[in-house]
């Protein structure tokens, strides 16, 4: 009978100190993840943004999940076209979400190690593929006849053709110091030693592509992302002649392409900590929370930041993105010529 006891003692003790085999995630999955959560959390980050910028300014603000329930509205309304659009019109939405639905696939959104569609496509790939989005639906606006629609696309398009040679030298400065344009080969270099963030044309490339994000999101330095001052409308003017589910796609869409943005300057220029280095189930979750604290602090920023300058004129744009120009231009010059 204690022989019996102590053999039952015995196996109790060794799944006591049995060590369980963490969860882990098929590739297909993790890879599938990181575009999901681009596409749930986005909405949430802009609502972080808002309801810090309206507690700033004193006022009680919307709840941190209104984006959510805005989009759901839309797309329980009715979708209506102006007369004369063709298909295009209706297209660009979808054509754009789909974009957006494609570059997480290319940037380190939750891991370390490149997934497989990483090697597919580098920074300059996703820049191309964000301007493919951008530039359907100001194809779109244009299509309508709408003054206030074609106004805001070709505002769009002027000004991007200031902010692409920012992007470009940017990437020039990632291929200088890491022998390649690729995100994750970035992400790496920086994470093997934390000298490489404060390195003089780090430092320029990466404040040269924050004010690129901050332009490209609305947050400065014309209006409000949300302004529908005819003088300053930009971004709600391409979509001013949309409505019902196509609205709700590209108001969707408008807050991932903010989301990718702060995933390529988090992830791959100044923090790339918090990834996942495997595939377990538990290191995609943590990845999970870190990407969403880290963008929401950034989103923090960014509000202080729109809430404590005053807009500029629309002619003024120029002169902002030309300072992003030259910072990316320094960056070059500096590592190329200073060692910097």
């Amino acid at each position: 009978m204690e022989e019996v006891w102590g053999g039952r003692r015995a196996l109790h003790e060794l799944a006591c100190h049995a060590v369980v085999p963490a969860m882990t995630l098929a590739i297909p999955v993790v890879q599938a993840l990181q575009v999901l959560t681009v596409l749930v959390v986005a909405p949430g980050i802009n609502g972080v943004i808002a309801r810090v910028e309206t507690r700033l300014q004193g006022r009680r603000g919307s709840r941190v999940l209104q984006p959510y329930y805005d989009i759901a509205k839309l797309f329980g309304k009715e979708a209506l076209a102006p007369f004369g659009t063709g298909w295009v019109f209706l297209a660009a939405p979808l054509v754009a979400m789909t974009c957006y639905l494609t570059v997480p696939l290319l940037i380190p959104v939750l891991t370390t190690f490149p997934l497989p569609f990483g090697y597919m496509g580098d920074i300059l790939g996703g820049g191309f593929i964000l301007a493919l989005a951008s530039f359907v639906i100001a194809i779109a606006a244009a299509s309508t006849g709408s003054p206030y629609a074609q106004l805001g696309a070709s505002r769009a398009k002027t000004f991007s053709a200031i902010t692409e040679p920012v992007v470009l030298f940017v990437v020039f400065t990632v291929a200088l110091v890491t022998g390649t344009d690729l995100p994750y080969a970035l992400a790496k270099t920086v994470r093997a030693s934390a000298d490489q963030i404060v390195r003089p044309a780090h430092l320029l490339a990466a404040a040269a592509l924050f004010m690129v994000i901050l332009f490209e999101t609305g947050r400065i330095p014309v209006e409000t992302h949300t302004g529908t001052n005819e003088f300053g409308m930009i971004e709600e003017a391409r979509s001013f002649e949309h409505s019902g589910p196509y609205l709700a796609l590209l108001r969707w869409g408008s807050t991932m392409k903010q989301l990718i943005l702060f995933v390529i300057l988090i992830n791959v220029f100044i923090a790339p900590w918090g990834l996942a280095s495997d595939a377990s189930l538990l290191a995609v979750a943590l990845a999970i929370l870190a990407l969403v604290g880290k963008c929401a602090l950034l989103g923090v920023g960014i509000a202080v930041i729109d809430d404590s300058f005053a807009k500029l004129r629309l002619f003024k744009i120029t002169e902002f993105v030309s300072a992003a120009f030259m910072l990316a231009v320094l960056s070059v010059f500096t590592l190329y010529f200073g060692g910097g």
